[in-house]
């Protein structure tokens, strides 16, 4: 009976390390990079540790042909993967492509759209109703309504003009636009976010389902004198989009502000798990920014 009271202790023992070790297993995600009018070559490697330096992801690339290149034999087995991380801006994918991504937002996939990515695919309908809004790329009043908040609620305004712009780099104060939504919750109402640029002008279907954090664009900047969406979640079908404008790259990964800011990096981690799950399992950090001060991760990672 002993033998049989340890063999069946052992069992349990392995059973319980097996079931820990399936429960810890790193979310599979994807980053679509290699071309971009933003530094590409350094905002994929930032990207890449700021996720899986948290051990909660496990990123592939799907690195691009060069602009102008052979683009036929680009493709991605989006099956694999829980979430699909847009750090693209360039020539169209292939056809195929197109409509396996497509299928894969409808049918559930997770997508998180990165700053200059919503600059990509102007003339690309559904691309268009994914990213909710997008600038440059020749947008214009046929893409859609520029989208901005004022006096407490969204306004969608169909004046002529161009879709797209943005003015001097400079540290701006982040605003909460939605009492709860997990990938917020526990996050400040105002912080302020490093040195960065602020889109602003944005236009397309506007379909925001919610919009989680915006900022006021100063004209003394060169901005918008507007308070623009920079925050906000998509729905495609049954997939969960996540559309953050914010995280300029910059030349290096050490001189990188808007990327190694903490309250960035919270928001992308915690924005790629809703994504991924629906879920959001991470703890507020400690370091994360105050509405009067900004707090940076040279080395992309929380402490």
């Amino acid at each position: 009976m002993r033998i049989i009271s340890r063999l069946f202790a052992a069992g349990f023992f392995l059973s319980v390390l097996l079931l820990t070790a399936c429960a810890a297993e790193p979310i599979k995600g994807v980053i679509i990079t290699g071309q971009n009018n933003h530094n590409w070559p350094v905002s994929h490697k930032a990207i890449k540790m700021t996720l899986e330096n948290s051990g909660l992801f496990k990123m592939d690339l799907a690195i691009s042909p060069a602009a102008g290149e052979d683009m036929s034999s680009f493709d991605v087995d989006f099956s694999k993967y829980a979430f699909v991380f847009l750090d693209y801006n360039g020539d169209p994918w292939p056809e195929k492509m197109n409509k396996d991504f497509l299928e894969y937002v409808k049918n559930g996939g997770g997508v998180v759209v990165y700053h200059a990515a919503d600059n990509a695919f102007a003339d690309w309908d559904e691309y268009n109703k994914i990213i909710a809004l997008g600038g440059w790329g020749g947008r214009n009043e046929k893409s859609g309504p520029y989208v901005y908040w004022k006096d407490g609620s969204p306004v969608r305004d169909t004046t002529a003009g161009t879709g797209g712009s943005h003015g001097a780099r400079h540290e701006f104060i982040m605003n909460r636009r939605v009492a709860s939504h997990p990938i917020i919750d526990g996050l400040p109402e105002r912080w302020k976010h490093a040195s960065d640029e602020l889109y602003d002008r944005m236009r397309g279907p506007g379909d925001i389902k919610d919009l989680l954090y915006t900022a006021y664009s100063p004209m003394e900047k060169g901005g918008s004198g507007r308070e623009e969406p920079l925050v906000f979640t998509v729905e495609y079908g049954k997939g969960r989009i996540f559309h953050i404008m914010l995280g300029h790259c910059g030349d290096t990964l050490e001189d990188n502000p808007a990327m190694q800011c903490a309250g960035f990096q919270t928001l992308l981690l915690r924005g790629s798990e809703w994504c991924a799950t629906g879920n959001v399992t991470q703890k507020v950090p400690a370091d994360f920014p105050t509405e009067t001060s900004v707090s940076l991760r040279p080395n992309y990672k929380q402490p």
